[in-house]
């Protein structure tokens, strides 16, 4: 992780060599971003003609489930709407409670909404706003206890609160000898929770390639869009986790972020940041056609991702990267198509509307048949805050009702605590 402090004078726009992606017949611009590490993606995406063409997140709130995020920093201010605390510090999110300096929640919402300011670091959706949810990751200070299932009641808080899309940067590992299901039950619930009220749920896929790929939650489980990182020649990172589940990838590396310190930033690596960036790519999308569906507007990110490795679908880069541009240039037939993220949760979300029809007793309550993730082979760590510690994030297709498993995960950027 390297500290972008008083060394960079912030207004300069540098220009930075990117890979272009032949979707709008409009020119490269200089993209935003500090010299060492451009935003890359302004260029090969054609944000600038996107906003110019009224895409530019508008009408769009994004929740950001973190450590909280630094409303007062000049790049945010008027960005950030009041939000919850699950952490028990009594917030109302806009404070980051990360104990790093790296201030994982501002960091990510700064990838989503960030006027140009300190470094000349940019958001992709400028004109959406943040619901800032604090829950209680492994790195945050605490002052007070969280509620029980924190995370799993903090996706049904973003829900029931405007949040049109549902951003998390975290996660934590799940194993077979451990855990009878990949997905907590009360995290699967909130997520269909929030898909059947039109939200759409986007999580990292984890930072542990080199660890064998183990399953993550909440990107394991159904109903969730799960993100890994690619760097600038769209080539997948050593890092990013491997699923079958794996919905897409998007830029991952060298990625500079706001802190909650004013004039000050971080570049770092992470799928964390790919999470954040897909979240920012789905509200452009959204902004752009505000008269569709949620699912209508992630079939059109998904359709149109640039398809990288094998043919179709594969365990590094889903169905391909992210390409937002491509996604608002298609015709309405591709937004009708099929939707693999969604599709897969079908079979829960009918259950669920049963469910509330005909109200019964959990226990009374058949488990369906779904598909389960895929579990790492391997015996699990033998310390528990192993198993706890982060991720950037987690995905979307596979897992199932699970048992109740208060999710406490730290954020983990590229390389791993000892």
């Amino acid at each position: 992780m390297r500290r972008l402090g008083a060394v960079l004078a912030a207004g300069a726009v540098l220009s930075a060599a990117v890979l272009p992606v032949a979707v709008l017949p409009v020119p490269a611009a200089a993209a935003p971003g500090p010299r060492s590490a451009p935003e890359w993606w302004f260029d090969s995406w054609h944000v600038p003609s996107l906003w110019a063409d009224g895409a530019d997140g508008r009408g769009i709130t994004v929740a950001v489930l973190d450590s909280g995020v630094q409303a007062d920093i000049p790049e945010l201010r008027g960005k950030v709407l009041p939000g919850a605390d699950f952490i028990g510090n009594g917030s109302d999110g806009r404070t980051d409670y990360d104990s790093d300096e790296f201030s994982h929640g501002t960091a990510m919402a700064s990838l989503i909404v960030a006027a140009k300011g300190f470094g000349d670091i940019e958001g992709l959706a400028p004109a959406a706003k943040i619901l800032p949810v604090a829950v209680p990751l492994a790195s945050v200070i605490r002052r007070g206890e969280p509620p029980k299932n924190a995370t799993a009641r903090a996706i049904r808080y973003a829900a029931d609160h405007g949040a049109r899309i549902i951003s998390m940067s975290l996660g934590g590992p799940r194993f077979e000898r451990e855990d009878q299901t990949p997905c907590p039950q009360a995290i699967q619930d909130a997520v269909l929770h929030a898909v059947s009220k039109g939200a759409l749920v986007v999580a990292a896929s984890g930072n542990s390639a080199d660890d064998g790929s183990p399953v993550e939650e909440p990107g394991v489980c159904l109903g969730v869009v799960s993100v890994g990182a690619v760097n600038a020649r769209l080539e997948v990172t050593d890092f990013s986790s491997r699923h079958r589940y794996l919905s897409v990838t998007a830029p991952g590396t060298d990625i500079a972020t706001l802190t909650r310190e004013s004039g000050s930033a971080f570049v770092g690596d992470g799928t964390s940041h790919a999470t954040a960036l897909t979240s920012g790519a789905l509200a452009l999308v959204w902004s752009k056609y505000p008269r569709e569906t949620g699912r209508q507007v992630l079939t059109r990110l998904l359709a149109t991702a640039t398809d990288r490795g094998p043919n179709g679908r594969d365990p590094a880069y889903g169905v391909g990267v992210i390409n937002p541009a491509a996604a608002i240039a298609a015709g309405p037939a591709v937004a009708a198509g099929a939707n693999p993220v969604l599709d897969g949760a079908e079979p829960l979300l009918a259950l669920s509307r049963a469910r509330a029809r005909m109200p019964a007793p959990p226990s009374a309550v058949t488990r369906p048949d779904a598909p389960l993730g895929e579990y790492r082979v391997g015996s699990p760590p033998a310390r528990l805050d192993a198993r706890l510690s982060l991720l950037a994030g987690g995905s979307a297709g596979f897992g199932v009702l699970a048992l109740v498993l208060l999710t406490v995960a730290t954020r983990r950027r590229r390389r791993r605590p000892s």
